[in-house]
């Protein structure tokens, strides 16, 4: 029980140095970005830092099983130069017992990013959008999904549009049952439209059924007004607008996503690649295990062996190319070309399949 407390503390440590290191390289990286960007407004370096370190743990978070990879290589080969990993093999502990305390540990670290982590990311990406988008004083669109249907905004330099629809179509561009909500430079409604349907064209929305009152009136029922059909409501959203509105699945909160995916389905939405992201997400602690095994099956070795650079090699490009194949299968299971849940749990299982095999192998011939 010391022993493998022992373990798990070092590999712990090691765990957090690499993700501090990483840390600093991103966020001095993304510093510089974020000033090249801001070169027009007057936001300055404090303004780029605080950006850059609202951006940079989903980055990180993104990277989680590289970081781990690394973690555990770099634990093992300092346990092998020190000679500890003989120690332990000759006071009887295999190997593959010995890598119990590390494994665990993985997984633990992979709870608590799914459950704690994962709601920070969530919050700093949003946090992040809402400080550029002040920065740059764009009206920007923004898109959520509620249970009382679809809810856009769409907005100018002559105010702003709050679009409010029962149901949609796949990309949004088709709206039903849809009420605009028309707002001045200073945020008071000025007018409201309501329509059987509004269909996004190119520079405006196509309305039918629609019906305007003029809230600046006294009687806005008396000062309404029957719109005819193809009257049309002028709008700077387009498709592929609407779509990147979702965001990324990774800006929802990890205990959300159920809520928000029921959400999409109801507006008519296609919640696929939330439903991948949900179900990686559940599939991170397998995969973060995944990666100490893989680590330890190149490198928990003596160092007297030789060929340790190139060992090391190996089990990077391992750890890189189990990290390519979860980003392809996501594409694939986000197209609908592979099931959801093959897309998020067959890179784990199968990388810690071959990693097991490759242990074995080493322990027992």
């Amino acid at each position: 029980m010391t022993l493998s407390l022992y373990i798990a503390r070092r590999f712990m440590t090691t765990f957090l140095v690499v993700l501090g290191v990483f840390f600093g390289i991103m966020l001095l990286i993304d510093t510089i970005d974020q000033l090249r960007r801001l070169t027009q407004s007057d936001a300055g370096l404090f303004g780029a830092l605080h950006l850059a370190a609202l951006n940079v743990p989903e980055s990180l978070y993104r990277i989680l099983p590289l970081i781990v990879v690394l973690a555990a290589i770099a634990l093992f080969m300092a346990l092998a130069r020190s000679s500890e990993l003989v120690v332990v093999r000759a006071a009887g502990r295999s190997g593959l017992r010995f890598l119990i305390a590390p494994v665990v540990t993985a997984l633990i670290c992979g709870l608590v990013a799914v459950a704690l982590v994962n709601p920070f990311v969530a919050a700093t990406i949003k946090r992040h959008d809402s400080v550029q988008a002040d920065i740059a004083r764009g009206g920007g669109s923004v898109l959520s999904v509620s249970e009382n249907g679809l809810w856009l905004r769409q907005g100018d330099g002559n105010g702003q549009t709050v679009i409010q629809a029962a149901r949609t179509n796949q990309d949004g561009t088709e709206l039903y049952g849809v009420s605009f909500l028309l707002l001045d430079p200073e945020g008071l409604p000025s007018a409201r439209i309501e329509a059987t349907v509004a269909r996004l064209q190119p520079g405006a929305w196509v309305l039918e059924g629609a019906k305007r009152w003029d809230l600046t009136a006294r009687n806005p029922e008396q000062a309404s007004e029957r719109l005819a059909d193809g009257s049309t409501l002028p709008s700077d959203l387009t498709r592929e607008g609407i779509r990147d509105s979702f965001g990324s699945p990774s800006a929802i909160p990890f205990w959300s996503l159920p809520a928000y995916i029921a959400g999409l389905e109801r507006a008519g939405f296609s919640a696929r690649a939330h439903q991948v992201w949900f179900q990686m997400e559940l599939a991170q602690p397998l995969l973060l295990a995944a990666m100490v095994l893989v680590a330890a099956g190149f490198t928990m070795r003596h160092a007297r062996f030789g060929k340790t650079g190139t060992l090391v090699l190996f089990a990077v490009l391992s750890g890189f190319a189990i990290f390519f194949l979860r980003n392809f299968a996501q594409v694939l299971g986000e197209n609908g070309q592979i099931p959801v849940a093959l897309a998020a749990w067959a890179p784990p299982v199968v990388a810690t399949m071959m990693a097991l095999g490759l242990l074995l192998h080493l322990e027992d011939g």
